[in-house]
């Protein structure tokens, strides 16, 4: 939905008057810093994504693993209906805590529409809103801070953390445009910004401590992204000890076979090195079953790659999350390690699996 439908249909949101005309997904669209750091309305589907590891100040092993995730996405209501109650815009937001000395996991969500100053995405730079949870970046175009500010009652946990940028934005794909599928229109606008250096402070169950860290952040928007025979996909993002950074994902169908593949590696101070559909290959290891859902999970993947032969290894088991209360879907993410064929720990990350309790539907 575009910007002039937004102020139509909704309470405008305090930084509305600064937002820029929305582009959509386009093969050959120069991405624009800041403002692609920000919302883009006109798509169906967007998400600003942090994952990382904590510890104490001057710790090198992690001891919590975080996720936060705000979603952005257009409905089907026409452009410029007359009410300002009407859902054009939905925001949802994920936030989970790995706790690997209780071997627990706590999490989060919430769902709200556009508007009323209660839930939005900014147009010009990252700053969204959703009832009291707040994830926005601030400084030069390139080498940004973003803040992550939230707090669960439910879950018994809040954090207050920052995430500076240490390397420039890498763009996925063809210079930011991603294929997600064999037609042309199954893509998406994707950067990431890995290596982010992680401070501030953590808080469960009423006590605060001082945290720092390593933390990876991928913004996407599509808005057609998965084919028809797409269940779901498997997806790693590693920050590696040496300052590179790994990504590579697979989309699966029902029957087990791989819809479409990439991925990209940066080593640290040189060109990004995108993956072909036909250079990545996940083979499942050791899995998991969850209690709750009954979903089976390969929590130990041998990944291959041009960056070599990887293992992935889940640091929790039990990192499954229900999300029917916003987006719908039940998915596995959590924290793991990225070993390499000597067994060796190279890389820590997240690995996210979707489509294994069921289809996954955007």
């Amino acid at each position: 939905m575009r910007r002039r439908a937004l102020l139509l249909a909704l309470a405008a949101p305090p930084w509305a008057a600064l937002a820029a005309p929305a582009l959509g997904v386009q093969r050959g669209r120069v991405l624009s810093f800041p403002r692609d750091h920000g919302a883009h309305p006109d798509t169906r589907t967007e998400w600003w994504y942090a994952t990382g590891w904590l510890a104490g100040p001057g710790e090198a092993e992690p001891r919590f693993g975080f996720q936060v995730t705000f979603f952005r996405s257009r409905t089907d209501v026409a452009a410029g209906h007359p009410s300002r109650f009407v859902a054009s815009q939905l925001i949802f937001a994920h936030a989970a805590l790995t706790d690997l000395g209780e071997r627990r996991l706590r999490h989060d969500q919430r769902i709200a529409r556009a508007g009323f100053e209660i839930a939005g995405a900014s147009e010009d730079d990252t700053r969204v809103v959703l009832r009291g949870w707040h994830f926005e970046r601030s400084g030069t175009a390139q080498a940004g801070v973003y803040r992550a500010r939230l707090a669960s009652d439910s879950a018994g946990y809040a954090i207050d953390l920052e995430l500076a940028a240490t390397q420039p934005v890498l763009l996925q794909g063809e210079a930011g445009f991603s294929r997600k599928g064999p037609r042309p229109e199954q893509a998406s606008h994707y950067y990431s910004q890995p290596q982010l250096a992680v401070t501030g402070t953590l808080t469960r169950d009423g006590r605060a401590q001082p945290v720092q860290g390593r933390a990876w952040l991928d913004h996407e928007w599509s808005e057609s992204l998965l084919d028809a025979d797409a269940v779901g996909w498997d997806w790693i993002g590693m920050n590696l000890l040496d300052g590179s950074a790994l990504t590579a994902f697979r989309l699966r169908r029902a029957d087990g076979g791989v819809m479409w593949a990439g991925g990209s590696l940066r080593r640290a101070g040189s060109a990004v090195r995108a993956f072909a559909n036909d250079e990545v290959r996940f083979i499942a290891g050791e899995r998991w079953t969850s209690a709750a859902s009954r979903a089976s999970y390969p929590v130990d993947w041998r990944i291959e790659t041009p960056a070599g032969t990887h293992r992935v290894r889940a640091l929790l088991a039990d990192q499954e999350l229900d999300s029917r209360g916003s987006t719908g879907a039940i998915y596995w993410e959590g924290l793991s390690e990225l070993l390499d064929e000597r067994g060796q720990r190279v890389g820590l990350g997240y690995l996210e699996m979707t489509g294994y309790a069921a289809r996954l539907r955007l």
